[in-house]
């Protein structure tokens, strides 16, 4: 038997009114799903443990079988194992975005608004340039940057403090000067990384084409050294994780599982989804893995931009992209096997970041599917329609059970 999840990142939302009160999720073309549906069992699972934040990272470790309010220690520090930075104990890791601030003349830098959290979603080939313009002139002995992945790099401060700090996914449009850090020193970094970055000449290029400048460091997720379990021991599973984020990589290495590298996955909408989907299914059938995890990140970086339009195109790529050509390779093998599809929390395009509440999750094993066409009243895969099936998952670290033993407890 063989295990894959298929994990759309923020994939679930509201609904909305252009969309004829539906979610994109329920509006989007996604006939592999809804065929799924019909032989699948449907239900919601809530990800987020009461009292903590909605993140890819409580929620990303619930579906992952790991409870929140034992394991979480930090957004920033499962990046930081997914990149190889050595840790210490007295270490602090915190995220380091490439964002895109305001320029507006005569106004000081705690004015500026935030207009973008990835800069365009800028490669990680033209971050890593200006990140080392940013270290050669602002890295010590007590703070050191660290390239990862697109806008999303590592900053290690020895012997730190884990202080609250503001997404900056959160506040889109917003005065940036109430949410900078109160730390002195983290704030005048971000203050000076504007004023190095701004007129870098890779930003003036940027500029020329069109594109927004990264012209802020912007600090947040502190954490101290994780310590997850191994994973193979709680689950008698060898597990492989396929994913262009730097979290999902870094949540893997503490859990003991082994990262695939797809070209061209790059955490956008315009990732290589069906690369993703091959190399699941060679890792299944091939290269000896039990299981697989899949993370797509596209809906939810679409539901952070505000765009319908490219949500909607995120969720139908996973349909078409990843789940048909994921359960073709899959049949072919021959070898039963068990999918369950479902986000790791909502991004609403109402408020363009996070929130906690229920997603729907799909779960096929391929040995109930007999190849008939399934009851025209069985519920599609949607927010509206898993929950009206009544099944709800209280505590989603273990919807992970519900995978692999068929059963929750």
């Amino acid at each position: 038997m063989k295990y894959v999840i298929v994990l759309g990142d923020g994939m679930a939302d509201e609904p909305i009114s252009e969309l004829g009160g539906q979610t994109p999720l329920a509006y989007a073309r996604t006939e592999n799903l809804d065929a799924l549906s019909q032989v699948s069992e449907i239900g919601m699972v809530h990800t987020i443990p009461d009292g903590m934040k909605p993140g890819s990272d409580t929620a990303n470790l619930s579906v992952m079988g790991y409870d929140p309010k034992v394991y979480y220690s930090g957004r920033s520090p499962l990046e930081a194992l997914s990149i190889g930075v050595p840790m210490k104990e007295t270490d602090v890791a915190l995220r380091c975005n490439l964002v895109t601030i305001s320029e507006q003349e005569d106004v000081s830098f705690e004015e500026q608004s935030i207009l973008d959290h990835s800069a365009g979603e800028i490669s990680t080939e033209e971050a890593a340039v200006l990140l080392e313009a940013v270290r050669r002139e602002l890295e010590t002995e007590t703070y050191h940057f660290y390239v990862g992945t697109s806008y999303r790099h590592c900053l290690i401060w020895e012997r730190g403090q884990v202080l609250e700090l503001t997404q900056p996914h959160d506040i889109p449009g917003q005065v940036i000067g109430p949410h900078l850090p109160g730390d002195g020193a983290l704030r005048e970094m971000m203050k000076k990384s504007y004023e190095i970055l701004k007129r870098h000449p890779l930003n003036e290029e940027r500029r020329r084409q069109g594109l927004r400048p990264a012209n802020c460091c912007w600090f947040w997720g502190a954490g101290t050294k994780p310590l997850l379990s191994d994973f193979r021991e709680a689950h008698q599973k060898k597990g492989v994780m396929i994913s262009a984020v730097d979290l999902l990589k870094g949540i893997a290495v503490g859990a003991g599982m082994d990262n695939l590298q797809v070209e061209g996955a790059n955490g956008g909408l315009h990732t290589n989804y069906e690369g993703k989907a091959a190399a699941a299914v060679k890792a299944l059938t091939e290269d000896g893995y039990d299981f697989a995890y899949i993370h797509v990140e596209a809906p939810d970086e679409m539901g952070h931009q505000g765009s319908v339009e490219k949500k909607i195109q995120a969720i139908e790529n996973i349909d078409t992209r990843v789940i048909k050509p994921l359960k073709e390779g899959l049949d072919r093998s021959g070898e039963p096997y068990r999918l369950l599809v479902l986000p790791d929390h909502p991004t609403p395009i109402r408020v363009r970041t996070h929130t906690s509440d229920d997603v729907p999750f799909l779960l096929y094993d391929s040995r109930e599917d007999t190849g008939a066409a399934g009851r025209e009243d069985r519920p599609r895969y949607n927010e509206k329609e898993a929950a009206e099936t009544g099944i709800r998952v209280e505590k989603g670290h273990e919807l992970i059970r519900k995978l692999f033993c068929c059963t929750t407890q």
